[in-house]
């Protein structure tokens, strides 16, 4: 890791934002993650919520898959997935593999190499609210699918598929305070294994206003509350065993709320 990397990761130990508070431990399983901060506003839903028993592949095709986004709801059993991905475990299996860390702004260009044990001991931190985007480094999406490769084995994809597409997955540790500014792609779903994360979307005729290199964070503090409630985006925050599908060129913005390992599958 180069000199100006490591005066980043300082200048982030010390800065925790107010809007951050401790978080309970002993809330839950947190797979050794949750021993930071986290952000206690959990925002509104409303995005509709299906679970398992009453939602079939032909339904979750006609009203949503073209449509609109939706949580869905025990559709998979990923138990053994997310003991996998505790902290002790990823840090035993991945700790000296080299990870690449993207910019978290909707442009990323910037990428940094790093080792994995690195990442988990000084990246890892709260996002203080004024961070640009170009100054956040994000762990997500560009993980050796070679080295990876065991784990994702392990992962069980939400079965409603999409006709003529195939899926991709994407995995990521961020921690509390960060995600990614409003940006789009093709359809895909994501699932959170530890933590939560709080999720913003618009249709692809409705651009949201933003800026690309201000954090979703930033976004959240001082835009969010100003806004109208036509402009008001659709957003729901979900947690683990819970997935988010969103369609085909939806607008979207991220805010992990609290230290959050989650996994997306695009479909492609």
């Amino acid at each position: 890791m180069d000199r100006a990397v490591r005066a980043q990761l300082l200048l982030l130990l010390v800065q925790l934002p107010a809007s951050f508070h401790c978080k309970d431990a002993s809330r839950g399983d947190d797979g050794g993650w949750g021993l930071g901060s986290s952000i206690e506003d959990e925002g509104e839903c409303n995005i509709e919520i299906r679970d398992v028993n009453s939602i079939t592949h032909r339904e979750f095709i006609k009203e949503y898959a073209y449509a609109k986004p939706v949580i869905l709801r025990g559709l998979t059993d990923n138990t053994k997935f997310r003991f996998l991905c505790s902290k002790s475990n990823l840090l035993r299996e991945y700790g000296g593999k080299t990870v690449r860390l993207s910019t978290a702004n909707t442009h990323s260009y910037r990428k940094v190499d790093v080792q994995f044990e690195e990442f988990v001991k000084f990246l890892l931190t709260p996002q203080p609210n004024d961070t640009l985007g170009s100054d956040t480094l994000y762990f997500f999406g560009d993980n050796n699918f070679t080295e990876w490769h065991s784990l994702f084995e392990e992962y069980k994809a939400p079965p409603f598929s999409l006709p003529l597409m195939h899926p991709a997955y994407s995995f990521g540790i961020a921690g509390p305070g960060t995600g990614v500014p409003f940006h789009w792609h093709g359809p895909g779903y994501s699932e959170v294994i530890y933590g939560r994360k709080r999720w913003f979307l618009h249709p692809p005729d409705e651009v949201p206003e933003f800026h690309p290199n201000h954090t979703t964070l930033s976004w959240v503090s001082l835009s969010y509350p100003n806004l109208e409630l036509h402009q008001r985006p659709l957003e729901c925050t979900i947690r683990p065993g819970e997935v988010l599908y969103f369609p085909d060129r939806w607008w979207h913005a991220t805010l992990n709320l609290d230290t959050s390992v989650f996994i997306s599958t695009f479909l492609g």
